[in-house]
C-alpha cells in the first residue's frame, strides 16, 4: 500500500512538472503554426484550438492565415521604347505552406525580403517589356471620345456652334492590347512559381501609381501646351473672322448713311437753287439793271481779292464800274 502512494506521488509530481513546463499551446482564429523538435518540422497545425507538444524539447512558431500586404519601393524603369517612369506597386500575400515557409524564410520579415528581391525584379522586367502606354491605360475608351470647350457668352447659336467646332480636339491615341490591369496579371504569373518554393501564395499585384519622369513629364507638358495653343489659335481664328465681319458691316452701314446723306443735301441743294433761280427771276423782272449790278459786284467780292494780276479796267468785265452808262 506504501508503495502505490508512492508511485502515485511520483505520478502526481510528474504530471505537475509537465503541466508547469507548458505541454498545451493555443491557436487562434486566423492562424497556423509550425512545431519542431531541435530544429526539424515535427507538425503542422493550420486550425485554431488547443495544441499539445512535447514540454521544453519542442518548439511552436506561429504564423498568421490571413492576406499580408506588401509594398514596394518605387522603381524608375524604362519602358519598351526606352522612356523612364516610375512604377510603384503594391501586393498581397499569404502563407499557404507553414511548413515550406518555415524551411525556406523562417520569419516573416525574411520573407517579405523574399518577395522585394522577386517582385521588384518582376516589375521591372515586365514594364521594360512593354509600351509606356500599356502601363498607364486599361482601355481604348480614349479614342472615342470628343472633347468640346464650353462656349459662352455667344448670342448667335450658329457661331457658337461654328466656334465649338473650331476648338474640338480629336487627338488619336495608341490602341493598347494589354492595359495596365493586363500587366500585373502577367507580374502576378511571372512572380508565382518562386513563390512556391516558399510556401508563400500571392494574390494580387496593383501597379499602384505611374509617375512620368521630368523628361518625360516635360514632354507631355509641350504636348498639351500645343493643343491649348490650336484652340487659343482657333478663338484668334474665329476673333479675326469676326472683326473683318463687322469691320465691313460697319463700312456699308458708314457708306449708306453717307449715301443717303449725299442724296438729301443734294435734294436740299436743287430745292435751294431752285428757289434762288425763282428769287432772281423775280428780282430781274422788276429791275433788270439793278439786277445786273448786282451780280456783278458779287462777282467781284469773289474775285477781285484773290487776283494776283493787274488787269485793264477796259475789259467787258468791269463795265459796270468804268463803262460809260451806269445805273
Amino acid at each position: 500500500m506504501k508503495k502505490l502512494i508512492t508511485t502515485l506521488v511520483i505520478i502526481a509530481v510528474l504530471f505537475i512538472i509537465i503541466l508547469v513546463l507548458g505541454p498545451f499551446y493555443k491557436i487562434e482564429e486566423g492562424e497556423q503554426a509550425v512545431v519542431t523538435r531541435f530544429g526539424k518540422i515535427v507538425d503542422t497545425q493550420l486550425t485554431a484550438g488547443l495544441k499539445f507538444k512535447m514540454p521544453i524539447i519542442d518548439e511552436v512558431l506561429v504564423y498568421p492565415k490571413k492576406i499580408l500586404s506588401w509594398d514596394g519601393d518605387a522603381q524608375r524603369i524604362p519602358t519598351k521604347e526606352n522612356q523612364f517612369i516610375w512604377v510603384d506597386t503594391t501586393a498581397r500575400w499569404t502563407i499557404k505552406d507553414p511548413g515550406k515557409f518555415y524551411e525556406s524564410v523562417k520569419y516573416i520579415p525574411n520573407g517579405v525580403s523574399r518577395l522585394d528581391d522577386v517582385l521588384d525584379s518582376t516589375i521591372r522586367t515586365i514594364i521594360s517589356e512593354n509600351y509606356l502606354v500599356e502601363a498607364v491605360r486599361n482601355t481604348n475608351d480614349i479614342n472615342s471620345m470628343r472633347v468640346q470647350e464650353q462656349v459662352q457668352s455667344l448670342e448667335n447659336v450658329e457661331d457658337a456652334e461654328r466656334l465649338r467646332n473650331l476648338t474640338v480636339t480629336n487627338t488619336q491615341q495608341e490602341r493598347i492590347s494589354i492595359g495596365r490591369e493586363g500587366l500585373s496579371q502577367l507580374m502576378l504569373k511571372m512572380a508565382e512559381p518562386f513563390m512556391d518554393a516558399y510556401g508563400i501564395e500571392l494574390v494580387d499585384i496593383v501597379i499602384r501609381q505611374i509617375r512620368y519622369s521630368d523628361d518625360l513629364t516635360q514632354s507631355v507638358y509641350q504636348r498639351m501646351i500645343k493643343e491649348r495653343n490650336q484652340i487659343a489659335e482657333a478663338y484668334r481664328s474665329y476673333g479675326r473672322g469676326q472683326l473683318a465681319m463687322w469691320q465691313g458691316k460697319t463700312e456699308n452701314d458708314r457708306k449708306n448713311i453717307l449715301s443717303g446723306a449725299y442724296a438729301s443735301s443734294e435734294a436740299i441743294k436743287g430745292k435751294a437753287d431752285a428757289q434762288a433761280s425763282r428769287i432772281y427771276a423775280e428780282a430781274y423782272s422788276v429791275d433788270a439793271d439793278f439786277f445786273k449790278l448786282w451780280r456783278s459786284l458779287e462777282s467781284y467780292k469773289k474775285t477781285v481779292p484773290a487776283l494776283d494780276k493787274i488787269l485793264s479796267t477796259d475789259m467787258a468785265y468791269f463795265d459796270i464800274m468804268y463803262g460809260p452808262t451806269i445805273p
